[in-house]
């Protein structure tokens, strides 16, 4: 058995240095005989070495390296020519602003004892076109701006703004109210000029002309003679002072710096101050909250509370994570209002309280930022307040999905998708016995109107871009990474196994074989013409002429000349033996 192992070890040597294959070592692997043996590569193979290699490294690095998030927040922060910059300084976005006005139907009954009976009349639709201007960046990492608002009352979104409403008499009641704490002298001779410019407790106005403004004598006499940080505007309007460019200067984070993404979008100073002038004590005088553009984004601060700041509500107010949704197609946090959010038990809600006021659930004084008018905000339609408010009046009715204030926020990069805020105005009425203009106005929290501003839709370009960064790029990404891992892995151990082949056996048969047929010809050939040589010379040897032994007579005796006989091997062979 081993003589014959043996024998097929040197058969097969045999056959190796016969066809050229080199000798294989005994635990030679391919690499090292492609090293060992000097294999040589041609450029195209090299070139494409060099190929798999770079996709591979580029595979890992892509895999292993956030460049993504690096991406994503170099582009975020709120600097000059980034992508976030030109969309918060020009949105572009629909944003609309619904106002909803309770018109009175019963006003008369009302002064004698009667509930109001309310009618909701609108919406009254109005675009609001908003562009940052004024905008100066600082080295502290912050910028500040100023807000240029343009309304655009909408017609087919609503109803006639030139329909004539019922509406308390908002000046006169506010009069009324304040002049409780004048005394009985200045109370008596305030009701005497009522009285003789015939002052009525209720008035009819368009609804146009209450959002925006109607000439009133007391306002106009406010305006005059008021101290100055308390002084209203010449006309009264509940949205008066909206159009145009604000005199507020907002400073706000930018994302960079020491405070970076934990206080991305939110407020850093308002006109130069660090606090709201409204309000004495923390956390009501706080401004670090957003103005609605952006918010610090949940996957980097993991908080469950995000601010916001409205200049009509006179504060800010924290939203709380509620759960996960996906607005088109884009995943999102939702964020709602806490239910003790005005008024109430809550302890942080004190503070917005003056002194002859008693907190209410679901009520909040901002009298204080309305120009001492005892103005009261709500939910709509009293949603989630004290059921006694709702109890007094007939034409209301709160509902969660229409008078709900909610935030979906794109939890990477802290972009609101859709977002409502929704806020009743409230005026709150004392009774004033003394003045004879109003002595039948009872103590009375009375609904005005209520809006809702927010944004439904995204822009097609700010909603791809969304798309992009946070569906479409985190979920293709790892796929091509890995793609070119393998890719690059494929690449070089294909063309090292090729080479490995060629050098071995030769990357095409047919070569090889007329190769091998090339050599065996050329044995073949040589064995042949040494074999003719060798055959000649033994013919030449055995060439036999016989001849009559008088041949010097031939020339004259040819007929007596006898042929001459060429004898093959194997007869010369016979005679031999």
């Amino acid at each position: 058995m081993g003589l014959h192992k043996n024998y097929l070890k040197v058969g097969q040597n045999a056959s190796n240095q016969i066809f050229g294959i080199p000798r294989v070592h005994r635990g030679s692997t391919p690499l090292s005989m492609l090293i060992s043996y000097g294999a040589k590569f041609n450029s195209n193979r090299v070139a494409v070495i060099v190929f798999g290699i770079i996709t591979l490294i580029a595979g890992v690095i892509l895999s292993s390296v956030p460049w993504l998030n690096y991406f994503i927040l170099k582009n975020l922060r709120l600097w000059n020519g980034t992508l976030s910059f030109h969309y918060w300084q020009r949105p572009g976005v629909i944003r609309l602003t619904k106002v909803y006005i309770f018109n009175v139907t019963n006003p008369e009954e009302f002064l004698n004892g009667e509930k109001p009976k309310l009618v909701e009349v609108g919406p009254f639709v109005y675009r609001e076109d908003m562009e940052k201007v004024n905008v100066k960046f600082y080295d502290n990492y912050t910028v500040s701006y100023q807000h240029k608002k343009i309304l655009q009352f909408v017609p087919e979104l609503s109803v006639d703004k030139n329909l004539r409403i019922i509406t308390p008499n908002i000046p006169l009641l506010t009069l009324t109210t304040q002049s409780k704490r004048l005394g009985y002298v200045v109370s008596k001779t305030i009701s005497l000029m009522l009285t003789a410019a015939k002052y009525k407790p209720f008035l009819s106005v368009t609804a146009d002309e209450l959002v925006f403004g109607y000439d009133d004598t007391l306002v106009s006499l406010a305006h005059k003679f008021y101290p100055r940080n308390k002084r209203p505007m010449a006309k009264m309007g509940l949205l008066n002072g909206r159009n145009g460019t604000l005199t507020e200067v907002s400073t706000i984070n930018t994302g960079l710096g020491e405070n970076g993404m934990q206080k991305f979008g939110y407020i850093d100073r308002l006109n130069g101050l660090d606090r709201l002038p409204f309000w004495r004590e923390p956390p009501c005088y706080n401004i670090s909250a957003s103005e609605g553009s952006f918010f610090p984004p949940r996957d980097i601060t993991k908080s469950d509370t995000v601010y916001v700041y409205d200049k009509d509500l006179c504060r800010i107010i924290p939203l709380k994570y509620s759960k996960s949704v996906v607005k088109d197609g884009i995943d999102a946090d939702l964020y709602l209002l806490p239910r003790d959010i005005f008024g109430g038990k809550n302890k942080d809600n004190q503070c917005f309280n003056e002194d002859d006021y008693v907190a209410e659930d679901g009520l909040q004084n901002i009298s204080p930022c309305q120009y001492g008018a005892p103005v009261f905000i709500s939910n709509p339609h009293f949603y989630q307040s004290d059921p006694k408010f709702l109890k007094q009046v007939e034409g209301l009715s709160p509902q969660r999905e229409l008078h709900e204030t909610y935030f979906k926020i794109q939890p990477k990069l802290g972009v609101p998708v859709e977002g409502k805020v929704r806020v009743q105005l409230n005026l709150k009425v004392d009774h004033t016995p003394n003045i004879q203009a109003v002595e039948k106005f009872r103590d009375f929290m009375f609904p005005i109107m209520w809006l809702e501003e927010g944004v439904n839709e995204l822009t097609p370009p700010i909603r791809r871009w969304i798309y992009l960064g946070t569906v479409f790029a985190p979920t293709a990404i790892p796929i091509f990474s890995y793609a070119m891992i393998v890719g690059g892995a494929f690449i070089i151990i294909f063309v090292f196994v090729r080479a490995y082949k060629n050098f071995v056996f030769s990357s095409d048969p047919t070569v090889e074989l007329l190769e091998m047929g090339r050599r065996s010809l050329r044995r073949g050939s040589n064995l042949i013409i040494n074999g003719q040589h060798r055959i000649l010379a033994h013919r030449d040897s055995y060439h036999l002429l016989k001849s009559s032994p008088k041949s010097h007579h031939t020339s004259h005796n040819k007929h007596h000349v006898k042929p001459m006989v060429t004898i093959n091997s194997s007869s010369s062979n016979d005679e031999e033996s």
